[in-house]
């Protein structure tokens, strides 16, 4: 770090203002009607219920059904797929297996104007069209949509269940999983017909559930008993995840809505106007303060704490391609907030250490190094016990399948319920994602900006940093 180059501030400082512009405008082309989006903005941020309003709704089986658990994780696995074909991948769905019913939440999509909440509703309780066709082809519907156009060998009713089976290896004792199919007398005799045709082929036959496709096994081998294994590269959680898919297509029951309402979008958006305002001005605030109290050291503080808002933001508008948008909630708003108040409290601390280093009369360069590596170690404890309950949170209250969901509410989590999952999950997210930027923008990068500019001849002053003002430290 000693060895650092004057162009070193220029290179970290560019990369944070074109860090934050991308991340505030994103980056979109538009030709006629059609706007292709490249980077995600600020303005793409999806708000949740709490903020922008959304819908909340409770199936449950129609009829006198007394649905099992395996039919109504089936029915769950159905809605799940009809809202990702809705393009709303951020739902907070859960069921009740006492009442038998599941309860699905979710908001507005980010600059929505026609969307029709009770037609969508009733989308997702009607029963999926379970189809196995021949080989992969696709083509589009009238309005644009990529439907399958293979022939129909099998359908939903052709199936009469679908389980998991698994085979254990004697020398390695690895078990090796495979989904399971039990056909219908009349689905036997369409599945022999249609292996017998590409089994010398190697032909493959596609899976799929309404216009989304979920498996497309190759035919190894010519079925007559009406018993068929699918086999892949399958955990025993995905091929389950696979069965209870197929096996919604073929639910003996229907879902009927028992209760359903919309938030209107107006109960958040004067809080949300007013923590914005609130937030910027308070980022205003904390800028002036510290450039005041830590001059030079204020300034790169600065940059480092505009650095760090804009890679939250960036984190929950879907800008990095690595990772998906997530909904951003009251609480998710709080959790950034919070990192942002731990990004300034760990620039606090590097510069009170740099002060005490210049007080005992150290050189700036020796003051500077110093300085920081005292201040890591604070910096580096209080992040990581913050970080700790981010991630447990997002595993009580996160997606169901996610490793640390499964850890948490499989243990001590066991006993609470998911009402709050999407809220929760927000503030743990935000939290983790600022406190892991806090490393990146306060620790690393205000790092390098300071020891660049302490090699030109003009920032050499040690009152640009907090020397020479109160004399020597004891």
């Amino acid at each position: 770090m000693r060895k650092v180059k004057k162009p070193v501030f220029f290179l970290v400082f560019a990369v944070i203002a074109l860090f934050a512009l991308s991340t505030v405008f994103g980056f979109h082309t538009q030709y006629g009607d059609i706007v292709k989006t490249y980077i995600h903005g600020v303005d793409d941020i999806r708000l949740g219920i709490d903020i922008q309003g959304g819908v909340d709704v409770t199936f449950e089986p129609a009829g006198d059904v007394n649905a099992t658990e395996d039919q109504m994780d089936a029915a769950m696995q159905t809605i799940k797929l009809r809202l990702a074909n809705q393009n709303i991948n951020d739902s907070e769905t859960y069921l009740d297996y006492k009442s038998n019913r599941i309860i699905v939440r979710y908001p507005w999509q980010a600059g929505e104007t026609d969307f029709d909440p009770e037609q969508a509703v009733k989308e997702l309780g009607e029963t999926a069209e379970l189809t196995f066709r021949y080989g992969t082809d696709t083509s589009y519907d009238d309005d644009g949509n990529v439907i399958p156009a293979g022939e129909i060998v099998l359908t939903g009713s052709d199936v009469a269940s679908a389980g998991t089976g698994g085979s254990k290896d004697d020398v390695t004792g690895e078990i090796t999983w495979v989904v399971t199919l039990d056909l219908t007398s009349e689905g036997a005799e369409k599945f022999y017909e249609a292996t017998s045709d590409l089994y010398e082929s190697n032909g493959q036959i596609s899976i799929w559930m309404d216009n989304t496709m979920i498996s497309a096994p190759s035919v190894s081998a010519v079925i007559t008993d009406g018993k068929a294994t699918i086999s892949g590269d399958f955990t025993y959680e995905s091929a389950k995840d696979l069965a209870d898919k197929i096996n919604s297509g073929a639910l003996p029951f229907s879902l009927e809505t028992t209760s359903f309402k919309t938030i209107s979008p107006t109960m958040g958006e004067g809080a949300l106007t007013a923590m914005v305002l609130a937030g910027i001005i308070t980022l205003v605030l904390i800028i002036i303060y510290m450039i005041v109290l830590y001059r030079l050291l204020g300034v790169v503080a600065s940059l480092a704490l505009i650095g760090q808002v804009a890679g939250m933001l960036a984190a929950v508008s879907g800008w990095f391609g690595f990772m998906p948008s997530t909904t951003l909630t009251i609480p998710g708003i709080a959790g950034i907030i919070l990192s942002v108040g731990m990004g300034v409290d760990a620039n606090i601390i590097t510069g009170e250490r740099i002060r005490e280093e210049l007080r005992k009369g150290k050189n700036l360069d020796t003051a500077l190094y110093s300085g920081y590596s005292r201040a890591f170690s604070a910096i580096f404890d209080g992040n990581l016990t913050g970080i700790i309950v981010g991630i447990v949170l997002m595993g009580a209250f996160g997606v169901p399948d996610s490793i640390w969901a499964w850890l948490f509410n499989h243990t001590i989590f066991y006993f609470f319920g998911a009402t709050t999952e999407g809220v929760i999950y927000s503030f743990g997210f935000t939290l983790v994602t600022g406190l892991i930027l806090n490393f990146i923008m306060g620790v690393l990068a205000a790092r390098l900006m300071t020891m660049s500019l302490a090699r030109f001849k003009c920032f050499q002053n040690k009152k640009l940093y907090g020397g020479g003002i109160h004399g020597k430290a004891d």
